[in-house]
């Protein structure tokens, strides 16, 4: 049973990357357009970052918590194991009992606002080359 409160762990562990991969590029991106930095112009972290926020929207337009959380859930929540203090923290921090409305609404409102930053900042345009 151990194992699985470490597998649950590293869970969580992913699921604070992918949420601080998604929260930093909808400030990165914007800000990155108004500073001239290239890094928002790197398609594939930008599909990426697309294509993650999709699945989030599309899982809680279905009414399904995400994939990583019912893992975790069904890993931490299997064990007789007393679950870390670290863990019960974050936990408490990225889980919030809120209605999934809510969570359905601004997830799509999310989405929304990247499918604007591919319009407004485009990651396909190439720079201009320098010449001389």
């Amino acid at each position: 049973m151990a194992v699985d409160i470490r597998i649950a762990e590293a869970i969580l562990a992913l699921h604070l990357a992918v949420i601080g991969f998604n929260v930093a590029g909808l400030i990165v991106i914007p800000l990155g357009a108004v500073r001239g930095w290239r890094i928002v112009r790197i398609a594939w972290l930008r599909l990426l970052h697309l294509g993650l926020l999709g699945v989030v929207a599309a899982q809680a337009l279905a009414g399904r918590a995400c994939i990583l959380t019912i893992w975790q859930s069904d890993l931490a929540g299997g064990t007789r194991v007393p679950v870390p203090l670290i863990m019960r923290w974050v936990d408490g921090a990225i889980y919030w009992r809120l209605p999934m409305g809510f969570f359905v609404a601004l997830y799509a409102a999310v989405f929304l606002y990247v499918l604007a930053l591919v319009a407004l900042v485009p990651f396909w345009r190439r720079e201009p080359r320098q010449t001389g």
